[in-house]
C-alpha cells in the first residue's frame, strides 16, 4: 500500500473540493442571507487541511495500484462527507448538529435525497444552493472528475475509475484513454444539466430554482429548493420536463456518448438493459395508475399525472415527490419502494443495484428452470446476441448477496435503536438505494431519528454509493495483507 502517495492525492483532492465552497459565497453575498462566514470558514479548513496532508509528501511519485484505488475512493468519500458539512454547521440557520450536518452532507453527495432539515423554504438561499451543488458534483462523481485532471498532477486514474464507477462490468472505456473517458462524461453531464436548466426556466421557474433543481435532477439526487419539492410548482410542463430528465440520467451514459458521437438513437432500443429499464417503468406505471383511478384517489387524468412523476422519480432513486406515495392505496407503496431496489442503468447517475443486475438475474433464474428440463444442455445467458461469462454472473449473484445480507445486518440495527419495523426496514432501503424518501417516520425526513440510527444510514449511504464491495473490502484480511 503506497501510504504517502494516498495522502498526497487526498491532499490535492481536498484543496480542489474545497474551492465548491466558494460559489455559495456569491449567493450568499448577493441575496445577502449572512451564511457567507460559515462558508468562508469551512472553505479555510478544508483547504487548510488539505495543504497540510500534501506539503508533506508533495514531491512523491507512484503509480496506483488497484488496492491504492479502492482506498483513496473510499476515504475520499468518507472525508467529503465531514468537511462538507462545516458550512452546514457553523450557519445559524440551520445550525444543525455534528451527526445531522454528516447526514445531509453524505446525503447529498452520495445522491440519496434523505433530509433530515425542515422549513427547507426558509432556508438561506446560500445553503440551498450549496445541497444542490453538493448532489451534482456527487452524481456523475466526483472521483471521475478528478480523474481528468490528475494525469496531469502526475497520478494515474484507471484505479480510481474502476473503484468509482458503478455497474457489473468495471473496466470498459468509452475512449482509448481514461482521461477522455472520464472528460466524455462530464461532458455529457454538464450539457444535460444546462439542457434541464434552461427548460425549467421557459417552464416557468426563476433561474435559481432552475438551476438548483437541474443540479438534482440529473444527478438523481431530489434534493429540492422547497419542502414541497417539485410540487410546489404545481406545473404539468415542468413535471413532464423533470421526468424527461429523471429518466434520460438513470441511462448508461456509454449509451449518450455513442449517441453524441454517431449521432444516431437507433442504439438505445438495442440494448437489453434499456429496453428492459424502460418496459420496467412502463409496466409500473400502468398498475399504479390502475390502482389510482379504480379507488378514486384521483381523476383519470390527475392519476395519470401523479403516477408517471412517482413511479419515474421512485423507481429511478431520484426521490422527486408531487405527492405523498407512502399513503397511497393498496400496495402502491411498497411497489414503488421495491422498485428502487432495481434503480438506475449500469453508468448512470442512478442508485439501486443497477438495472442489469436484476436482468441478469432474472436471465439466470430462467436458464436453472430449463436446466430442471434438459439437465445436460449447455444454455448461455446472453444480453442481446453476447454471452455473458459466468465469471460476471458469479459477481452479480454475490453482489446480490452481500447486498441482502447487509440489508438485514443494518435493519436489525434499526430496529434495537427502537425504529418500528415499516421505518427501519425503508430508512435502510432507502439510503442503501440513494434512493431517500422511505415510509412510516422517514417519508417526508429523518430528523426524528435517534443519532445512532443517523450514524447507521450515514453508512448505507456511502454502502450504496460505492456498490457495498467498494467499502467492504476494506474490512477484509486480505486487503491488508501484503
Amino acid at each position: 500500500m503506497h501510504y504517502r502517495v494516498i495522502l498526497r492525492i487526498l491532499g490535492i483532492l481536498l484543496m480542489i473540493f474545497s474551492f465548491t465552497m466558494l460559489p455559495p459565497v456569491a449567493i450568499s453575498l448577493f441575496y445577502e442571507d449572512g451564511a457567507e462566514l460559515a462558508f468562508v470558514t469551512g472553505f479555510t479548513i478544508t483547504l487548510l487541511t488539505g495543504f497540510l496532508l500534501w506539503i508533506p509528501v508533495y514531491r512523491v511519485r507512484q503509480d496506483l495500484r488497484t488496492r491504492d484505488g479502492f482506498l483513496i475512493t473510499v476515504l475520499f468519500w468518507a472525508v467529503l462527507g465531514l468537511f462538507g458539512a462545516f458550512p452546514l454547521a457553523l450557519a445559524d440557520n440551520p445550525h444543525l448538529s455534528v451527526v445531522d450536518a454528516v447526514f445531509e452532507s453524505l446525503s447529498a453527495l452520495t445522491t440519496t435525497g434523505a433530509t433530515v432539515i425542515t422549513g427547507i423554504d426558509y432556508l438561506p438561499q446560500s445553503i440551498l444552493f450549496y445541497r444542490q451543488q453538493l448532489q451534482w458534483l456527487g452524481g456523475m462523481g466526483i472521483i471521475v472528475l478528478a480523474v481528468a485532471i490528475l494525469p496531469m498532477l502526475g497520478i494515474g486514474g484507471m484505479q480510481l475509475y474502476r473503484a468509482e464507477t458503478p455497474g457489473p462490468v468495471k473496466d470498459s472505456k468509452l475512449t482509448p484513454r481514461i482521461t477522455e473517458t472520464a472528460k466524455a462524461l462530464w461532458y455529457i453531464y454538464l450539457s444535460l444539466t444546462i439542457a434541464c436548466a434552461v427548460g425549467y426556466k421557459l417552464a416557468g421557474m426563476s433561474w435559481f430554482d432552475a438551476v438548483s433543481h437541474s443540479f438534482s435532477t440529473v444527478a438523481i439526487g431530489g434534493f429540492s429548493t422547497h419542502d414541497a419539492s417539485i410540487g410546489y410548482f404545481n406545473s404539468p410542463l415542468i413535471e413532464a420536463i423533470c421526468i424527461f430528465f429523471m429518466a434520460i440520467s438513470a441511462v448508461n451514459f456509454g449509451l449518450h456518448f455513442f449517441a453524441w458521437r454517431q449521432r444516431t438513437l437507433s442504439h438505445y432500443l438495442q440494448d437489453p438493459e434499456f429496453r428492459f429499464y424502460l418496459i420496467g417503468l412502463a409496466v409500473i406505471t400502468l398498475i399504479a395508475l390502475a390502482a389510482l383511478t379504480s379507488t378514486a384517489t384521483y381523476a383519470p387524468l390527475e392519476a395519470f399525472r401523479k403516477a408517471t412523476f412517482m413511479v419515474v422519480s421512485i423507481a429511478t432513486t431520484t426521490g422527486f415527490a408531487t405527492a405523498d406515495f407512502a399513503h397511497w392505496p393498496a400496495m402502491l407503496p411498497f411497489l414503488l419502494f421495491v422498485a428502487a431496489f432495481a434503480g438506475g442503468c449500469a453508468g448512470s447517475t442512478g442508485g439501486g443495484m443497477k438495472v442489469i443486475r436484476v436482468l441478469l438475474i432474472l436471465k439466470q433464474g430462467y436458464r436453472e428452470i430449463q436446466r430442471l428440463v434438459h439437465p445436460n444442455a449447455v444454455i448461455p445467458v446472453k444480453l442481446g446476441d453476447k454471452a455473458i461469462s459466468d465469471r460476471v454472473l458469479e459477481a452479480v449473484w454475490g453482489f446480490f448477496s452481500v447486498y441482502l445480507i447487509v440489508f438485514v445486518v443494518m435493519l436489525i440495527i434499526l430496529l434495537a435503536t427502537g425504529l418500528d419495523q415499516v421505518t427501519a426496514w425503508s430508512a435502510v432501503g432507502a439510503t442503501l438505494n440513494n434512493l431517500g424518501p422511505g415510509l412510516g417516520q422517514v417519508a417526508a425526513h429523518y430528523g426524528d431519528l435517534n443519532d445512532t440510527a443517523k450514524w447507521v444510514l450515514c453508512f448505507a449511504m456511502l454502502l450504496g454509493r460505492l456498490e457495498v464491495f467498494t467499502l467492504l473490502v476494506l474490512f477484509t484480511p486480505t486487503f491488508w495483507r501484503r
